[in-house]
């Protein structure tokens, strides 16, 4: 079977190829594992090239749309079933997505099998629908056309999960959403993380530490708000349209550091106190990260972090997304930092490992090509 499956001609469909995040990662490994197979993306940005290297990508038509006309990308939503279903994948035997949005609408031959790894049901679409269009600065009226326009992406997102054979979910957590919104069941394998590149450190610098991008759904404002009434230094990591109102609530001992690159970030991971992590996420790859560099993780319990956390051995939770939670949790934590281990910390990481990923993922496709 292994013979086959190098003969097999395989494509790779990912959402958004303009930022190296987790969901990127998972298409990187994929693209390890299938080192031919060309990578249909809706946008690319030139920056991610180098995670690629020698690899086809082919970029959908609103590519210039988005950088000729610098049109931002969600106002680009309404065209992008057209523009995922334009991909010719003609002839191919297997087609693995990598979906967060768009990438699972593809359209695919009667005899290629189209295997998703879906990171989420589209949020914005199904369960954060609601908080998504309120917090959007824009008038009432603009608000009630957006409505419509999601109205109408969630009917054709729901039809166009008919069209995968086989989900595979990044965490429980998803797993659970796809069975409600998509009426499909889902095998679940958790995305891969560099663990074996990143060595523990027992020490640190004393402050805390959030990476994240830098927009609201991702509670930045919490940790802010906590290291402020315990006055601890905290470096924030990251960049998004939310910063320039986060600056305004940070006090003395928070500090903004923008971007920046892998090493230095996990640098910054290994001599940190803790990672705060105070939003809901599907999976989390930071918090991983944390770990393997041997530091815990405060986060909000709810998400995929309550499948890569254990409470109280590498990290513990706060209930309540508010600030006086935020803070019991701080409190708890320094309280109980001594007697956490590194090196147990670390090791617990190992088990989401690339090579972990990539097993898995092979595993899935043996045996549904098999069938």
């Amino acid at each position: 079977m292994a013979r086959a499956l190098t003969q097999l001609k395989v494509a790779l469909v990912h959402d958004f190829l303009t930022t190296m995040g987790g969901a990127e990662r998972v298409t990187q490994a994929l693209s390890e594992i299938f080192p031919q197979a060309p990578i249909c993306t809706l946008l690319y940005h030139p920056r991610v090239g180098q995670y690629f290297p020698g690899k086809k990508i082919i970029v959908s038509s609103l590519q210039r749309w988005h950088r000729n006309l610098r049109i931002p990308t969600k106002y680009l939503f309404p065209f992008m079933p057209q523009a995922i279903e334009s991909f010719d994948l003609s002839g191919y035997d297997l087609v693995i997505s990598s979906n967060n949005s768009f990438a699972g609408g593809i359209i695919t031959d009667p005899n290629t099998f189209h295997l998703s790894y879906c990171h989420s049901p589209t949020r914005y679409l199904w369960d954060a629908t609601h908080t998504y269009v309120d917090e959007q600065r824009l008038p009432v009226w603009v608000k009630n056309i957006v409505r419509a326009q999601l109205s109408d992406l969630r009917i054709w997102d729901r039809l166009a999960a008919g069209r995968v054979q086989r989900y595979i979910a990044n965490s429980h957590n998803v797993e659970r959403r796809i069975r409600k919104y998509y009426r499909r069941d889902a095998d679940v394998i958790y995305p891969p993380v560099d663990t074996h590149k990143i060595k523990p450190k027992s020490g640190n610098s004393g402050y805390f530490l959030v990476v994240s991008r830098l927009v609201s759904y991702k509670r930045i404002d919490l940790a802010i708000k906590a290291c402020n009434v315990l006055k601890l230094p905290l470096l924030i990591i990251g960049e998004g349209e939310h910063r320039s109102v986060l600056e305004r609530l940070a006090g003395p001992t928070v500090e903004f550091l923008g971007w920046q690159e892998d090493k230095s970030k996990i640098e910054y991971l290994r001599n940190s106190r803790a990672l705060i992590f105070p939003g809901e996420e599907d999976f989390g790859i930071v918090p991983v990260e944390a770990m393997a560099a041997g530091k815990p993780v405060i986060a909000f319990n709810k998400g995929g972090v309550t499948e890569s956390i254990k409470a109280g051995v590498t990290g513990i939770f706060f209930d309540e997304s508010s600030t006086q939670s935020l803070v019991s949790a701080l409190r708890r934590f320094m309280a109980l930092e001594r007697k956490l281990n590194y090196r147990e910390i670390s090791q617990y990481a190992g088990r989401f490992s690339r090579e972990r990923f990539k097993e898995e993922i092979m595993t899935v496709v043996t045996k549904v090509l098999s069938a």
